[in-house]
């Protein structure tokens, strides 16, 4: 079964990190994907560029509206996503667990089931 793991970053919360702490936490995504390409369970993943290049389109009356900065006003924004395929939601619990981020207070991981895909195929 597919799964979506959603990572919320948040601005205050990796500023406060030393150089060395941000960057060991980069650095583990390298490690957490490899660890679940050679156990099979990678489908794929995006790293998104940060809320200030974002924007909203939205067509109202046929008319295009576009607006800058993300959809919602929030500390925490979507960061990247990893789709992994695992036999059930426990072992997706684990895999996300996996993540450096969810050891990090005030980092978000978010685990939801994919319910239809299509272009990530495993």
């Amino acid at each position: 079964m597919k799964y979506l793991i959603m990572m919320y970053p948040n601005a205050a919360v990796l500023d406060a990190m030393s150089e060395e702490e941000r960057n060991d936490l980069f650095q583990g995504h390298g490690g957490f994907m490899e660890k679940i390409k050679a156990s099979g369970e990678f489908v794929g993943t995006l790293a998104l560029a940060g809320v200030d290049q974002s924007a909203v389109v939205s067509v109202r009356g046929g008319v295009l509206a576009v607006t800058d900065g993300p959809y919602a006003e929030a500390k925490e924004y979507m960061g990247g996503i990893y789709v992994i395929d695992v036999k059930d939601a426990e072992r997706a619990r684990e895999v996300a667990a996996m993540i450096p981020d969810a050891a990090v207070e005030g980092l978000g991981i978010e685990l939801r089931p994919v319910v239809y895909s299509d272009g990530f195929s495993s």
